[in-house]
């Protein structure tokens, strides 16, 4: 429902020449999955910024230009989830998000306060593939797991779900997400326009 796309945002800042350099140097995307499990978003981002001095100030964009890094919404993503929501179809969020990034992008996005139920990595200090965030999940909504249709852009985070008995979704585009939603009988093909 969010672009996440980190390695654009630094290309557009530092130039992908330099943004290479960092990447290989320092693997923010583990750094950030301390955040998505809970460890407070400041001081994991400043104890990377300075581990590696010679990208201390790039990293350190990480947490103080992380709104930017995280844009845009995808508006057709959000209004499936409004759709799914008037045609009383139950939708949970479970994401990988940190508990200080996830209350900076609330205001920003308010649909993230639309689902029925929320799943949150940070706050629950669990992520995704692990089972228990699945597990959580199964017991928080009480459906079957046979009943979930479960949308992600990560193989890895849909084969811990099959392994669980959900139904699964390579999210590629909104498009193709709102195909499947219209296969399932869960919106027609108008409401999910």
């Amino acid at each position: 429902m969010i672009n996440w796309q980190p390695e654009q945002f630094y290309d557009g800042v530092i130039g992908p020449k330099r943004r290479e350099e960092m990447f290989a140097a320092v693997d923010l995307h583990a750094i950030n999955d301390k955040v998505d499990q809970g460890e407070d978003f400041h001081t994991t981002i400043e104890e990377a910024a300075k581990a590696y001095p010679e990208f201390h100030d790039e990293i350190m964009m990480w947490h103080d230009r992380w709104l930017e890094i995280a844009t845009p919404d995808i508006p057709h993503s959000v209004r499936l989830l409004r759709a799914l929501r008037a045609a009383g179809v139950p939708v949970f969020a479970l994401s990988n998000f940190g508990i200080q990034t996830f209350e900076l992008a609330r205001p920003v996005y308010p649909f993230l306060d639309e689902f029925d139920q929320r799943y949150i990595s940070g706050y629950l200090g669990k992520v995704k593939p692990w089972a228990p965030i699945y597990e959580a999940l199964e017991e928080g909504c009480g459906i079957t797991p046979s009943a979930l249709l479960f949308a992600d852009d990560r193989q890895e985070n849909l084969d811990a779900a099959t392994i669980r008995g959900w139904q699964t979704h390579l999210f590629v585009s909104p498009q193709d997400w709102a195909a499947r939603l219209v296969q399932e009988g869960l919106l027609s093909p108008e409401a999910a326009e």
